[in-house]
């Protein structure tokens, strides 16, 4: 299965991984493989307990650490890659390949196009102007279309507009999905803690598009202010130190520093240097609008069943 998009920037892949793998580990041995992107290695690897960030990727090590049960790993030419993943666990009954759309080496046997419904890849252009990395008829590889960070208010209108302007092809299936932030937990104690009217917040991440998380911060925080860095940085201790500096200066007695779960696993290597910061992770998942999760689920498991079957 693969789950990609025809744009630059973020379009959600990570939760939409992380969906299909709450939906998948329990019933069948389920592997992500990533390319594995600012990682200081080469070729294919798999996780295991000693792996970092820096191994593997910021977001395949996510995975890992959040679902420790499933195969991770990575590699640049997954055409090589997925071999000997299959080698090394022969038992594996679904492989997700994350951002692997233009990979054409690969011909997966179920292709998910995720397209930001602030930014639909009907109307941008090709980079630099734009962010499309591949061109608009590409989407036409796809057998399921997700548009997501959609608004709680997105209403069944808005969806009949969109879906007649995406023009989806005989046998695509389109869904529409929003954003849900969970509770906040400490990056090493992972004590909760939520953030009220009077909590304010130092927001410190490097993911390609922080615009949902700043509203989500603004709805519900006295204040904020922020720290950005490129997508996929590598944080030092310079970086750690300045973070460090702008907390200091924030006044309300509840304030706290938060960054993303990407942010969080780039963090890590300053274990000694965290204990004293008040450095809490900001979790989020995807959800599926006007009900059809249980419809998405459905042909998800109806690929897999169907592909087993066959062999």
């Amino acid at each position: 299965i693969c789950v990609g998009n025809i744009s630059v920037g973020g379009t959600g892949k990570s939760p939409m991984v992380e969906y299909l793998v709450r939906l998948l580990m329990h019933r069948y041995k389920t592997a992500t493989l990533s390319r594995g992107y600012k990682r200081k290695t080469r070729g294919y690897l798999l996780a295991d307990d000693k792996t970092t960030a820096l191994d593997i990727g910021d977001e395949p090590m996510q995975f890992h650490l959040k679902y420790p049960e499933i195969i991770v790993g990575v590699g640049e030419e997954r055409a090589i890659a997925i071999p000997q993943l299959l080698f090394d666990h022969p038992d594996t009954d679904v492989i997700i390949l994350d951002d692997a759309l233009q990979h054409r080496a690969v011909k997966a046997g179920l292709n998910i196009l995720l397209t930001d419904c602030n930014n639909l890849f009907t109307r941008d252009v090709f980079l630099p102007t734009g962010d499309l990395r591949d061109s608009r008829s590409s989407y036409k590889r796809a057998d399921i279309i997700v548009v997501t960070k959609c608004s709680d208010q997105f209403s069944r209108e808005q969806k009949q507009k969109l879906i007649a302007e995406i023009k989806p092809t005989a046998g695509q299936h389109v869904f529409f999905t929003g954003i849900r932030y969970g509770a906040p937990y400490h990056i090493l104690s992972r004590a909760i803690k939520r953030i009220t009217n009077e909590t304010e917040v130092l927001l410190a991440c490097g993911i390609a598009n922080p615009g949902p998380l700043k509203q989500h911060i603004q709805e519900h925080a006295a204040s904020y202010d922020a720290v950005y860095f490129k997508d996929h940085y590598i944080f030092t201790i310079d970086d750690l130190n300045e973070i460090r500096r702008r907390f200091e200066k924030l006044e309300a007695a509840d304030k706290m520093i938060l960054v993303t779960e990407k942010d969080a696993v780039r963090l890590m290597k300053f274990y000694t240097e965290l204990t004293n910061l008040q450095i809490y992770v900001q979790p989020i998942e995807t959800y599926f609008l006007f009900n059809e999760s249980h419809r998405f689920n459905f042909l998800i498991d109806n690929f897999i069943q169907g592909f087993k079957d066959k062999s």
